[in-house]
């Protein structure tokens, strides 16, 4: 095998794993590809014989570059109206193919995506490598720059962050779609108690329709307030939902084919719902139409 085939074979073999790192640090399959082809673009532009441990040597690479685009975003995210939220990883049916099976059984909750994008690109890292990826702080230390004990430091602040904000949701993805189907009873049906009924008190609405729009409004926070917002807006659209499976959690879409509306994610936490998550931006939506294309 010449040095350029056995780069390649690396490569791929790390390829998985390099691309659930980015996805963690980025909240977007598309960039994360784009941090992962760079990755294999410097690869290729190194001495691959003197690495004694490539897949080390790349996983820092992608960090370095989600950290460089993660700073580039922040400074065009200013005039983003709305919630900004994750590109979403969905699985309609159980017959979807094995690429996107592989990305959703390695994906994260969009309610922790939510959560990481509050932290600075500097802890964010420090926590997806380390506390995800077992990543040591001396090797992260270069990276963000600072000693290895402050990079403790970043990774401790961003781990309580976490922790504050983004509880675990139920583990029982079945319960999760109990509680997920009678939301979505209810809201069709336009009964206002029933939504409070499933929603926790303190529940979180968001939606991201691409940074403009009339739905590109602030977070909508408490039970009451979040039904009446589901009724005012969604009960049109309640009919076109059905059940999806959203970052490994139970959830909807809304629409079908090349009409598809809406990615809705949820959050289940001790039996309610903890918080919503509504996609309209068609660019994340993107990957999810193309895949209801083909069918």
């Amino acid at each position: 095998m010449n040095e350029q085939s056995w780069q390649t074979e690396q490569f791929e073999r790390h390829r998985p794993h390099l691309q659930a790192v980015a996805y963690r640090m980025l909240g977007s399959v598309s960039e994360a590809e784009d941090a992962v082809q760079e990755a294999w673009l410097r690869l290729n532009r190194s001495d691959a014989d003197g690495l004694a441990n490539i897949g080390g040597w790349l996983t820092t690479v992608v960090g370095r570059v989600c950290l460089d685009m993660l700073r580039a975003r922040r400074s065009r995210r200013e005039d983003y109206a709305g919630s900004w939220l994750p590109e979403p990883i969905v699985t309609i049916d159980p017959d979807a193919d094995p690429e996107q099976e592989a990305l959703l059984a390695d994906s994260v909750g969009l309610a922790l995506l939510v959560v990481l994008e509050t932290l600075t690109p500097a802890e964010r890292l420090a926590f997806v490598l380390h506390d995800m990826f077992d990543v040591p702080f001396d090797e992260l230390a270069p990276i963000v720059g600072r000693t290895p004990a402050a990079t403790r430091q970043l990774a401790s602040r961003a781990r309580r962050r976490v922790r504050g904000l983004a509880p675990p949701p139920d583990p029982d993805i079945a319960r999760q779609r109990e509680v997920v189907d009678a939301f979505l009873a209810a809201a069709r049906a336009g009964d206002f108690e029933a939504l409070v009924a499933v929603l926790d008190p303190d529940v979180v609405f968001r939606v991201d329709s691409g940074g403009a729009g009339p739905l590109a409004r602030e977070p909508i926070t408490g039970a009451a307030a979040v039904a009446q917002a589901v009724l005012v807006r969604g009960v049109r659209f309640a009919p076109l939902a059905r059940p999806a499976i959203v970052n490994g959690a139970a959830g909807l879409v809304v629409g079908t084919g090349s009409k598809l509306r809406a990615v809705v994610g949820v959050n289940v936490v001790a039996g309610r719902i903890a918080a919503i998550d509504l996609i309209t931006d068609v660019r994340k939506l993107s990957g999810l139409l193309r895949q209801e294309a083909r069918r």
